[in-house]
């Protein structure tokens, strides 16, 4: 199983919501700049967010997008969820059954043990994905337990004072 490129994009709108202030929205014209992704698709992954309760929409002049809950309490799953949907990593297209037709019964009940490994696979891999929050990713990424808040909405040169500092801890750390 493969996830789509709207996960890695709704991961990437989730990890710079969590890196700025909540108190201060980011423009979708940002987060468009950032991703570099067609607006309609990004618009689409946004609503996926925040109908799945990960991210808010604030209205007005000074309007954008922030995070709904804290870093802690938002994991890789709850990001997945949001955007694939619950995952079913076997297709279960009949095939065993067309294929062995001379042997229904059989055919029905390799169906259903194949159906029951791969469900009994995707529970544990959710179950590790909800062990991992957005928080713990871009704490160990950045080798600090703070979490630094940048305004995504400033000038690149102001931005680029942060993320120096932020290089020059990662380097100190190793």
């Amino acid at each position: 199983m493969q996830l789509t490129r709207g996960f890695e994009q709704a991961a990437c709108i989730i990890t710079l919501l969590a890196t700025q202030d909540p108190e201060i929205p980011i423009s979708s014209e940002v987060i468009h700049h950032r991703l570099n992704g067609s607006q309609t698709y990004l618009r689409k992954i946004m609503r996926k967010l925040v109908v799945g309760g990960l991210i808010k929409s604030v209205s007005g002049n000074n309007g954008g997008f922030t995070i709904a809950r804290s870093p802690k309490e938002i994991s890789l799953y709850d990001i997945v969820l949001a955007t694939e949907g619950d995952i079913h990593t076997y297709p279960d297209s009949g095939l065993i059954d067309m294929v062995f037709k001379d042997f229904q019964p059989v055919a029905k009940q390799g169906t259903s043990v194949i159906n029951q490994v791969f469900h009994q696979a995707d529970l544990l891999w959710g179950e590790s994905l909800k062990k991992q929050s957005v928080y713990q990713v871009i704490s160990e990424t950045l080798g600090d337990s703070e979490i630094p808040l940048v305004n995504w909405n400033e000038s690149d040169e102001k931005r680029e004072l942060l993320i120096q500092k932020l290089l020059r801890n990662i380097r100190s750390d190793k």
